[in-house]
C-alpha cells in the first residue's frame, strides 16, 4: 500500500537545513523501527516549508495502530520524534495532536 502524508516545517532556513541534515542520516533505530513494522519504502519531498511523505508498506505486516503504539513505547523513537517536532509545524488542516496528515489521492494515471 502507498500512503502520502503532509506536514509543514517552521519557516526558518537554518532549521530547514538542520532538518534535511538529520534526514540524510537518520538514526539506525528509526530505520529499523520502520522496516520492522512493514514500511518497505519512504521518501520525503519538500517545497518551501511543505513536506510530503510517500510511504510504501507491506500490507501483510503494516498495521498503522500497532506501528504507532510501538513508536510510543520505544524511548529512542520518542526521542527522534521529539527532535523532529522542533523543526516541524502542523499544516493549516492538521487536527490537534496529529503530525503527519494523510493526503487524498485525486488522480492516478494507472487507474482507468
Amino acid at each position: 500500500m502507498r500512503y502520502c502524508l503532509a506536514l509543514d516545517l517552521k519557516d526558518d532556513p537554518q532549521q530547514i537545513a538542520a532538518y534535511e541534515a538529520h534526514h540524510r542520516r537518520i538514526w539506525p533505530e528509526v530505520a529499523q523501527h520502520l522496516r520492522r513494522h512493514g514500511v518497505t519504502g519512504m521518501e520525503i519531498w519538500r517545497l518551501g516549508t511543505r513536506l510530503v511523505m510517500v510511504m510504501d508498506t507491506d500490507d501483510a505486516r503494516y498495521d498503522r495502530d500497532a506501528f504507532a503504539r510501538a513508536g510510543e513505547s520505544d524511548a529512542r523513537i520518542r526521542e527522534w520524534e521529539a527532535l523532529m517536532w522542533t523543526f516541524q509545524a502542523p499544516t493549516p488542516w492538521t487536527p490537534p495532536g496529529v503530525k503527519w496528515v494523510p493526503m487524498t489521492c485525486i488522480f492516478d494515471l494507472q487507474q482507468p
